[in-house]
């Protein structure tokens, strides 16, 4: 940036930081929402978390303005895993008698596609909380989830009094679930200092959406979860350099309807980007994944499947007015690789927000022009 437009970028800068934030915040959405969408597009349980990979982006420790705002995303993900993950869906479906010892090498996959819509009102309080900006969000996910599984399933049962009887079976099945997702409420808390930004956050998963333990699509992850973390971003308006990284670990309660509980996970999201203008910015985002504990529950029968995952993929985004509010269109995708016992593939974000503009700052960006 230009010192011409400096000065401009300052005064937009609580603004873009609302608008950032609500894509921060827009992001959980779809994460949250992404890890409704499918049973089979994550780890832990079948494949399956509660935390989406992705959920917080750039500028996601920036504070934002007092009072209401609310985001819209649009989220779609494809994404496709083996014999080890198709293998522990199809024990969570009842397929595979007690009896049966699966073989490790099996010819199984499974895939999974999924268009999801998320909404997700906040409001931050005016009143500082431990000196820092506190904020209460609630995420709602509605949409469609598509998985489809096939192959041959072989190994060896158990039939007294005959001993050990070889086992095979073909299966080719698939599932299409539409409907409501788990609801995610999450608090916030957030601190500055200059172009120093802190935040830390608690969340969890209410299990109220579509789920059954013996369908292959579900909307809802069928068990309560608890995640909580922190995150710092540096943002500097003269210069439009941001880079933003935010922590958290997932405690997972216990599936009764499975008596599966997945283990504790860790998830690094990350984001990186220059604004071009003051309304245009562009950049980098990205996630790590990992499963730290092993699962465990008499329903487990494929050990500590323990997952990972790795993603990475470009962002822009633009500020914009609407009325007398602050607009931001944002535009995300990942690409996963480094994938063990969970599906992987790509996903794209669309959010769309509305946020309170700065004081003194009108939500237009267009320069104010005098005729004499």
């Amino acid at each position: 940036m230009t010192a011409r437009i400096a000065l401009p970028a300052a005064e937009s800068e609580r603004p873009r930081l609302a608008r950032r934030r609500r894509l921060g915040v827009a992001a959980i959405v779809l994460a949250h929402a992404v890890m409704f969408f499918s049973d089979c597009a994550r780890a832990d349980e079948s494949g399956v978390s509660f935390w989406i990979p992705g959920l917080f982006g750039s500028l996601a420790a920036t504070p934002q303005q007092p009072g209401w705002s609310w985001a819209n995303i649009y989220y779609h993900t494809s994404v496709s895993a083996g014999a080890d993950v198709a293998r522990a869906r199809e024990f969570t479906l009842g397929r595979v008698p007690a009896n049966v010892t699966v073989n490790a090498n099996l010819n199984l996959n499974l895939h999974a596609t999924g268009d999801l819509g998320f909404v997700l009102p906040s409001y931050v309080f005016a009143t500082p909380v431990l000196g820092g900006q506190a904020s209460v969000s609630m995420l709602a996910a509605y949409g469609v989830v598509g998985t489809s599984l096939a192959g041959t399933l072989s190994g060896v049962a158990t039939v007294p009094p005959f001993g050990s009887v070889p086992f095979a079976r073909s299966d080719t099945i698939s599932d299409t679930t539409w409907g409501f997702g788990d609801l995610a409420p999450m608090f916030q808390l957030k601190w500055n200092a200059g172009v120093h930004n802190y935040m830390t956050y608690i969340t969890g998963d209410i299990p109220v959406g579509a789920y059954q333990s013996d369908r292959l699509s579900n909307l809802g992850i069928g068990h309560g979860a608890i995640d909580a973390g922190g995150g710092y971003t540096y943002f500097n308006p003269q210069t439009g350099h941001e880079v933003s990284g935010v922590l958290g670990f997932t405690y997972n309660l216990k599936n009764t309807a499975t008596q599966y509980q997945s283990g504790v996970d860790l998830h690094f999201d990350w984001g990186a980007s220059q604004f071009l203008s003051k309304q245009v910015m562009v950049g980098l985002v990205g996630y790590v994944y990992k499963e730290l504990g092993c699962d465990s529950g008499s329903g487990d029968r494929v050990g500590c499947f323990q997952s990972q995952v790795v993603g990475i993929g470009p962002q822009i985004g633009f500020l914009f007015p609407v009325g007398d509010m602050q607009g931001y269109l944002n535009f995300k995708a990942y690409g996963e690789f480094a994938a063990e016992n969970r599906p992987a593939g790509w996903n794209t974000w669309l959010t769309f927000s509305i946020s309170p503009p700065a004081p003194g700052a009108p939500p237009t960006t267009k320069p104010i022009v005098r005729k004499y």
